[in-house]
């Protein structure tokens, strides 16, 4: 195991420059998760760590040691694509063990190496087939079986699971978080899966446009998001977002929202009277209150999921969407009125869009 930094990296193709001095650090045995939009840079960094792209400059550095002019074979890390990459003439076993055939390690090390592996993801059973006879997850659970033979310093994961249904995704999800937990390899995944993202990691690094805007864990992202961008992206459903002015005023404290709505908000935000803001405020932070008090909202849509029932409002021009885990009788076009918790809300500039603490 190893620990990964990346110091001041730039990746241009040409003119265009797609990653801006990138300084991640991920510590020995983390799991760290890189998202972000289509295009943000993710998958590049990812590839430029494994040693598939070329550093335009900075550094990358693993287990101490800058690798930037090593070939991937030499930097001890295995990688998971998207695509499965499997051998088709190949059984599971010999796409298992055909890394360690390269490096001409002796049978009997591929023999004792391929079946821990297989007995650990569940592929005991299944290493005479072919790839051909195998469902998505379990040429999945082969493909990180051939990495894990390998015992790197480093696994590198480029949204692998974007390929399964909703239900493999789930279940390989689990598994690859077991994984981590027994292996305690460092590993960097990337995916645009905000829900892989908080479910797996141990830090998460959101990226836009080739720049880092937030680095923390799950939970520091969702509660204390540092601008709208990272607000909007991490949860699901996403965090509403409503225009206003700061209005602070003796005892009257809150936004006054560009629909005539007024939010109070507690009395020790950092905002300045008249400020142009945006408030943020979570779905499942929106309580039902009494007839005129609140936010009068006009039911569109109602989505019972079973576990909570979704319901997109309109609030003016706004579409906000709240989430109650009772099971309300919510009706299309029924007028309602939510109350937001004072205590939960988040205030950005709206000209930079960075939160105001």
């Amino acid at each position: 195991m190893a620990a990964v930094v990346t110091k001041n990296v730039v990746k241009r193709y040409g003119s265009m420059q797609v990653l801006h001095g990138l300084d991640i650090e991920i510590a020995d045995g983390e799991f760290t998760v890189l998202i972000g939009p289509s295009g943000c840079g993710k998958s590049t960094l990812l590839r430029m760590i494994a040693g598939l792209e070329d550093i335009t400059s900075g550094e990358v550095v693993i287990g101490g040691k800058v690798v930037n002019d090593l070939a991937p074979k030499q930097r001890d890390i295995a990688m998971v694509f998207q695509s499965y990459a499997l051998y088709p003439h190949m059984t599971v076993y010999q796409n298992m063990g055909f890394s360690l055939m390269l490096a001409k390690a002796p049978k009997d090390v591929i023999n004792t190496q391929v079946r821990q592996a297989a007995q650990v993801l569940g592929l005991t059973e299944l290493l005479d087939r072919h790839p051909r006879q195998l469902s998505g997850g379990q040429r999945q659970r082969v493909a990180m079986g051939r990495a894990i033979v390998r015992s790197p310093q480093v696994f590198l994961f480029d949204e692998p699971l974007s390929n399964l249904d909703a239900k493999l995704r789930v279940q390989m999800r689990t598994e690859l978080k077991e994984l981590h937990q027994r292996f305690k390899t460092t590993s960097i995944y990337v995916t645009h899966d905000q829900i892989e993202a908080m479910t797996l990691a141990d830090r998460i690094v959101v990226l836009r446009d080739g720049k880092i805007e937030q680095t923390g864990s799950p939970l520091e992202l969702y509660d204390a998001p540092a601008n709208t961008f990272v607000a909007g992206f991490i949860g699901s459903p996403a965090m509403n977002l409503l225009e206003g002015v700061f209005v602070r005023q003796g005892d009257r404290q809150g936004i006054d929202l560009k629909t005539a709505a007024f939010i109070p908000c507690c009395t020790d935000s950092a905002a300045r009277d008249g400020q142009q803001v945006v408030v943020g405020i979570r779905p499942e932070y929106f309580r039902l209150s009494s007839e005129g008090n609140g936010l009068a909202a006009k039911v569109t849509v109602v989505e019972p999921t079973g576990a909570d029932i979704q319901v997109i409002c309109k609030i003016g021009s706004y579409d906000i969407v709240s989430v109650f885990h009772e099971r309300h009788q919510f009706v299309p076009g029924e007028l309602i009125w939510l109350e937001p918790r004072a205590d939960k809300l988040h205030v950005f500039d709206a000209q930079t869009g960075s939160a105001i603490r």
